[in-house]
C-alpha cells in the first residue's frame, strides 16, 4: 500500500512540475511573478517543503526532520542574501540543532513516538537557543547580556544539565523502590 501511494505521488509530482515549467516559460505574467520570488534560497526552502509533503503523503512522519533542516537552512540563506550579511554564519549554524528539534516535534505530533519525540525536540530547541545566544554574543551578533553574556549562558546551561541529570537519577531511584 505504501509503495503504491509513493509511486502515485511521484507520478503526480512529476506532472505538476512539468506543467509548472511549461506555464512559467510560456506565460509572461507568470514568469514576471516568479522572477520576484525566485531568489535561490526560496528553492532551498521549497525543497524542504517538498520533503515534508513527500513524508506526509507516504505516511513517514520522520521525513519532517530532514525537511525542517533543509527549509531552516534555506531560511538562514534567505536572511543572509536579503541582508547581504554572510558573516552571520559564524553563529547561525547553531540553529541547525533547533531545526532538528522542530522536525522531531512535528514527527511526534504526526504520531511517531509522540512523547519521546516531543521531549527530545524540546531539548534540542533549548540547546540550540542557548548555543545561538552564546555564539552570537561571542561573535558580535548579540549584546544581550553584555561582555559576559556567553559565560553566563554557559553557566546557566551547565546548571540546567546538572539539575536535569539529578532529577532523572532521583526519579529512577524512586521507581526502583516501588
Amino acid at each position: 500500500m505504501r509503495q503504491n501511494r509513493s509511486t502515485l505521488f511521484l507520478g503526480f509530482l512529476l506532472i505538476l512540475v512539468g506543467a509548472w515549467l511549461v506555464i512559467s516559460r510560456q506565460v509572461p505574467a507568470v514568469r514576471e511573478w516568479l522572477d520576484q520570488y525566485s531568489a535561490w534560497p526560496f528553492w532551498v526552502i521549497g525543497s524542504g517543503l517538498l520533503i515534508f509533503l513527500i513524508g506526509l503523503i507516504t505516511g513517514t512522519p520522520g521525513m519532517s526532520i530532514p525537511a525542517a533542516i533543509v527549509a531552516g537552512i534555506g531560511g538562514i540563506l534567505y536572511y543572509q542574501v536579503a541582508n547581504d550579511d554572510f558573516t552571520t554564519w559564524s553563529y547561525m549554524w547553531t540553529l541547525i540543532p533547533g531545526f532538528v528539534g522542530v522536525g522531531t516535534i512535528v514527527a511526534g505530533l504526526l504520531g511517531e513516538y509522540t512523547r519521546h519525540n516531543l521531549a527530545r525536540g524540546m531539548n534540542l530547541l533549548v540547546i540550540s537557543a542557548v548555543m545561538f545566544i552564546v555564539f552570537a554574543s561571542l561573535f558580535g551578533g548579540l549584546s544581550l547580556l553584555g561582555g559576559n553574556g556567553a559565560a553566563i549562558l554557559l553557566i546557566a546551561l551547565g546548571i540546567y544539565i546538572l539539575v536535569r541529570g539529578f532529577l532523572r537519577s532521583s526519579n529512577r531511584g524512586s521507581n526502583e523502590t516501588r
